[in-house]
């Protein structure tokens, strides 16, 4: 079985996923309303919400006729916490690189 993270990221490795997802930053929407600024298909635009789902980055609901979609944090929570360790890992080096070219610097002002 694959683990939870690379589902997360598998699932937001696709451009019209994670503009999927940002619409729906701005608020729950149908399939037709994400479908809307993408040249595909409304089945192509439901798998890729079953994806989403599957990693549980967004929830679906019907209401009579309308089937809307709605984004969850959660998992985007822990994909951003397990970058956040490597972010803490390039902050440490440029500020070790910055250092060292500031030193660099100095030397070749007093040259």
């Amino acid at each position: 079985m694959t683990d939870r993270l690379s589902v997360i990221f598998a699932a937001l490795a696709d451009p019209t996923r994670r503009a999927i997802l940002a619409r729906l930053a701005e608020g729950d929407a149908t399939v037709s309303e994400l479908a809307e600024p993408f040249s595909i298909s409304l089945p192509a635009i439901s798998r890729h919400l079953k994806v989403l789902e599957q990693a549980g980055l967004i929830t679906r609901s019907r209401s009579a006729q309308w089937r809307s979609s709605s984004l969850q944090a959660e998992p985007l929570r822990e994909a951003t916490a397990w970058m956040e360790r490597y972010r803490r890992f390039w902050d440490v080096n440029f500020t070790r690189l910055d250092a060292h070219l500031h030193r660099i610097q100095l030397q070749e002002r007093e040259s």
